[in-house]
């Protein structure tokens, strides 16, 4: 039985929750993720790229030839990283420093380029638009949460805006942060962390 569009939409907040339940596009995931800022901020851009993407290919579905489909795609995809990165180099320079290449590379990110092929060159507009808000919001809160837990034990801080930032060292003083969170072996163990908890949640 097809699902609905709040179905399509929900999927991607747990049963197919990037990158928890899905284990796809971890590259961002562990590369990113030092901050929450930084976190929500990939997950947005992506987000946005998913949206754009997920739309034209729908719309084109009926149009692209089988044999260039892969290759029409990722120009749809492409097309639209461009267009988040001057938006994100006029509005908001300094958070795209931070995530740098990680940027371009949604272009060859997996979720992306999976919604496409799986779903949007299968599916109506309505449809194509709701999985990748679904997924899209999914992976950007994962991005986030991932993002706050490493921010956390790693510097004592929650940093939400570049502007805002939460210390913990202000409520408890006697904390001292693990440096090795916010390297990278520390992406590691905080993502195993949060898959552990979210298979028992799960369960």
């Amino acid at each position: 039985m097809p699902k609905t569009i709040t179905q399509e939409f929900t999927k991607g907040l747990w049963e197919e929750l990037p990158p928890f339940r899905l284990v796809l596009g971890l590259c961002p995931v562990l590369g990113v993720t030092t901050t929450m800022e930084n976190g929500i901020g990939m997950g947005l851009a992506t987000t946005f790229v998913l949206l754009g993407s997920n739309f034209f290919v729908s719309i084109f579905r009926n149009i692209i030839p089988a044999k260039v489909r892969i290759a029409c795609f990722i120009i749809i995809i492409a097309s639209f990283v461009i267009v988040v990165e001057l938006l994100m180099q006029a509005y908001a320079y300094k958070l795209f420093l931070k995530l740098g290449v990680f940027i371009p590379l949604i272009v060859v990110n997996c979720i992306v380029l999976g919604r496409a092929e799986a779903f949007a060159s299968k599916n109506k507009i309505p449809h194509s638009v709701a999985d990748a808000l679904g997924i899209g919001i999914g992976f950007t809160l994962s991005l986030g949460a991932l993002g706050a837990l490493r921010e956390i034990l790693g510097k004592g801080t929650v940093t939400v805006w570049e502007t805002w930032m939460f210390n913990l060292s202000s409520i408890f003083p006697s904390f001292q942060p693990f440096d090795f969170m916010v390297q990278a072996p520390g992406a590691f163990v905080a993502l195993g962390l949060m898959l552990c908890v979210l298979n028992v949640i799960g369960d």
